[in-house]
């Protein structure tokens, strides 16, 4: 490639202005700027021409108009291999442009700020600044266009190796860079004014946690081998560095698609809880879950509520991996564990299971909105973040529930909320006993978690997700020795569901509140 001869810089961020602009200077680079990028370049002693110079014609309007001149564009898109290109350019005496390096207006900053108005929303939008960064991404054959201070030092580097060149890698790189930035850019502008009404002679702004245009873009962040099944390809991609998606993997085989959505369901499981917890997932559905005064102590009542349906499972934990408690692991096959952290001794003794996926996940924050495909388009909702509070629990029956009753109706409850409907969850206070998820009849769930169950279920609680439509659950419930129960309420059959309860002479509780996973 051509050496660099001619540069423009025009900066709204100015990081590492100074030691770049002096960079470009010692290759013999002539560098034209404008404003306060000029005031700055001069007080580091970099020698600078005014674009104003080159143009003939000064800044207008406020500095909107400054950069966008046909002695600018035509340096920056004139192809120096076709022959007319250059004879229009000499012929109005334009030089070629070599480098454009620009960032934009902080529009997604100013747009956060509480009550900005409109005008100042509009006067922060850039319009200069992007149309000189795809005019040379466009012609990045021959333009480098730099939009990020974080590429000062590596093109400095390499243009001290190429002799004051960059390699024509490194411009369709840059170029690539520079059309995801604008693309960035007016997806913002658009999304926020998406929010803003006219309404009457003024604009009414939309607060809204369901946005007005919904913009799903993300980054690739990990190809997989194949998707739910071998013949469907797949990959995870990533717009944020939190959750299962901003994990980092510490060891084992590749993650599979299966494994990123059950680890992503038990990491979800276990942030339920302020003390140890364990999670243990097959197929999306807790098949054992609980909580102790230590992570070992909940690993272990997690895993005893469904041995069989722990092999092969998936492991999340709120607390970082202890010692004792991968010891216990070891014992058996298990696919992929997320905590957020791992002792050194756990990691040593998890070592030896080298195919054992171990992820620590560092920022649990959940996402405002779940969203799901459909054919042709798209579902979101707010992602369920309910938290149950004993003083909203309405009790229907003639007997209240004991305090290690609430104890575990509260605990039942949260993992409740985590089994595919329709869920059933026989519990004790910190341990799940027996689950039944995903049937059509809810009945039928009952009778699934009792069948699952290997604990004795004389004496535990029942939670169910939604309302129970006729009484035959919570008679199918009291029947396997259950002794209270929690859910939504909200069925036309609600009073003969708690009549059937007084009858049994089972606690039950109502929380006005359904927790439907599908």
């Amino acid at each position: 490639m051509p050496k660099i001869q001619r540069a423009l810089i025009s900066l709204t961020d100015k990081t590492g202005l100074r030691e770049f602009g002096l960079g470009l200077q010692s290759f013999g680079v002539e560098i034209l700027s404008t404003g306060g990028t000029a005031k700055l370049l001069r007080e580091a002693g970099v020698s600078v021409r005014d674009v104003s110079e080159v143009t003939a014609f000064p800044e207008m309007l406020d500095g909107r108009v400054k950069t966008i001149h046909p002695r600018i564009a035509g340096g920056v898109l004139a192809i120096r291999s076709n022959p007319e290109h250059m004879r229009a350019l000499e012929a109005h005496g334009i030089a070629p442009i070599d480098m454009v390096v620009v960032n934009l207006y902080a529009f997604e900053k100013v747009a956060a700020k509480p009550g900005v108005a409109v005008p100042e929303l509009i006067e922060n939008i850039d319009i200069g600044g992007p149309t000189l960064i795809r005019a040379a991404a466009k012609n990045y054959q021959d333009v480098a266009v730099v939009v990020s201070p974080g590429d000062y030092s590596a093109i400095l580097g390499e243009m001290q190796v190429g002799q004051g060149s960059l390699s024509p890698a490194t411009h369709w790189r840059l170029a690539r860079k520079a059309f995801r930035l604008t693309a960035d850019y007016d997806r913002a502008i658009s999304a926020r004014l998406a929010r803003i009404d006219y309404e009457g002679d003024g604009f009414a702004d939309r607060e809204s946690v369901l946005p007005a245009l919904l913009d799903l873009r993300a980054d690739l962040a990990l190809p997989l081998r194949y998707g739910e099944n071998p013949h469907q390809q797949a990959a995870m991609y990533s717009d944020r560095q939190r959750g299962i998606a901003g994990a980092e993997q510490l060891q084992g085989r590749e993650l599979s698609y299966n494994n990123l959505v059950d680890l992503d369901a038990a990491w979800q499981l276990v942030q339920e809880f302020d003390g140890p917890a364990s999670a243990i997932i097959k197929h999306t559905n807790p098949c054992g879950c609980a909580e102790g005064s230590l992570q070992v102590e909940s690993y272990r009542k997690a895993f005893a509520c469904d041995p069989v349906s722990a092999y092969g499972g998936v492991l999340a934990f709120n607390r970082p991996l202890d010692e004792e408690t991968a010891l216990e692991i070891a014992r058996t096959f298990i696919e992929a564990i997320a905590a957020p952290g791992y002792s050194v001794k756990a990691l040593a003794i998890l070592a030896a299971k080298k195919n054992l996926r171990l992820l620590r996940v560092t920022n649990p924050a959940p996402d405002a909105l779940v969203v799901k495909s459909i054919s042709g388009g798209f579902l979101a909702q707010t992602a369920d973040l309910h938290r149950l509070e004993r003083a909203g629990v309405q009790v229907k029956t003639d007997r209240a529930p004991s305090e290690e009753e609430w104890a575990a109706l509260e605990f039942g409850w949260k993992v409740a909320k985590h089994v595919k409907s329709n869920a059933i969850v026989f519990a004790r206070a910190g341990q799940t006993v027996g689950v039944g998820a995903g049937q059509m009849s809810r009945v039928d769930s009952v009778k699934i978690a009792a069948m699952k169950a290997v604990l004795p279920l004389q004496g535990t609680v029942v939670a169910s997700d939604a309302f129970f439509p006729f009484p035959d659950g919570v008679e199918e419930a009291a029947r396997h020795g259950a002794t209270a129960v929690i859910q939504p309420g909200g069925s036309v059959k609600d009073a003969d569901v708690i009549a059937a309860a007084n009858r049994l002479g089972l606690a039950m509780v109502f929380t006005g509140v359904r927790h439907f996973r599908h």
